[in-house]
């Protein structure tokens, strides 16, 4: 198997063609672009959660299952699919946050009137009961599929974007070669992604 494109844009094109590496390797060199964006975005007191590189982690592997619905080709178009993706994830978050955590966080961000004036309703809506039922059924597919891989396909998953773990770091954990790791990741992101399209 070839290493993939250096270029982020001929990665694309060698994703659309099939190769999971490139797809991989789009998706991993963007991965400081969308952290970027996750905490500047993420409101403060949420910081301590976490959330910023888990929401990364999340949009990351949303993207892997829904690389299929991306019809865009250039990079430019790729970091906006991926951006709207982060938002998306974001206020699912900070939606789950404010209804299941402290209350003094609600109280700290309350709006001052009862009623907004014109122009100053919040930029990102909430979702509809429906899109969060879409939603939390596409997180399921993904934990399910994650279930019906082997182990060491698993494992190698949670290193990398649950654990943000090199290839280096991940051979080492793995007793394998940093190339052979790298190698085991690309066979279960196949994997992955066809269990996802796929899967019950």
């Amino acid at each position: 198997m070839g290493e993939p494109p250096k270029d982020l844009t001929a990665s694309l094109a060698a994703a659309r063609g099939g190769s999971q590496a490139a797809l991989g390797d789009a998706l991993e060199k963007l991965r400081a672009y969308l952290l970027a964006i996750a905490e500047r975005e993420l409101d403060p007191n949420l910081h301590a959660k976490g959330g910023a590189s888990d929401l990364v982690q999340e949009t990351l592997m949303d993207a892997l299952r829904d690389f299929g619905h991306f019809q865009g080709g250039t990079e430019e178009e790729f970091k906006a699919w991926l951006r709207r993706l982060l938002l998306h994830n974001l206020v699912d978050f900070t939606r789950l946050y404010r209804e299941t955590g402290k209350r003094n966080i609600r109280c700290e961000v309350a709006l001052n009137t009862d009623t907004p004036s014109p122009g100053t309703a919040p930029t990102m809506t909430q979702p509809s009961p429906s899109g969060e039922a879409i939603r939390d059924e596409e997180a399921e597919a993904v934990r399910r599929a994650l279930d019906r891989l082997p182990e060491d396909y698993r494992r190698v998953i949670q290193l990398r974007y649950q654990e943000e773990r090199s290839f280096e770091d991940i051979g080492r954990l793995m007793n394998l070669t940093p190339n052979a790791a790298r190698k085991l990741w690309v066979r279960a992101f196949k994997r992955l992604q066809q269990e996802t399209e796929g899967g019950p």
